[in-house]
């Protein structure tokens, strides 16, 4: 079946992302340039913060126009997550809540790319 495997956020400067999405992914890029880096999730989903300055052909998507999903298994593991980001001084835009989906809450990135944490709350 034809399905995406690729998310490709443009950012400013790809070496302070790749930082960043190291730490918080616990894991390095498998390949990195001043351009580019890539991780490679467990998932096999592929991560790639590409320059927002030499991406062709030209992206015109705003900075943190994005939003990447956390599935966690339930509220406590939200609330859990959201402190732990907080201590490491994330920013947080939206504190947990529950929603009509379940318990989330959203941070950013440092291109200001929406981080969604959240646990489903199915009947």
């Amino acid at each position: 079946m034809f399905e995406p495997s690729y998310i490709l956020l443009y950012v400013d400067q790809p070496a302070t992302s790749a930082a960043f999405y190291s730490e918080l992914l616990d894991r390095q890029p498998v390949e990195t340039s001043p351009t580019f880096a890539l991780f490679v999730l467990s998932s096999g989903v592929k991560l790639g913060l590409w320059s927002r300055h030499t991406v062709e052909p030209a992206a015109g998507a705003l900075p943190g126009a994005a939003e990447l999903g956390f599935p966690v298994a339930d509220a406590a593991s939200v609330d859990a997550l959201h402190a732990a980001w907080q201590a490491r001084g994330l920013a947080i835009v939206q504190a947990p809540c529950t929603l009509d989906f379940g318990r989330t809450f959203v941070a950013l990135d440092p291109d200001g790319h929406r981080l969604r944490v959240f646990a489903l709350d199915l009947p």
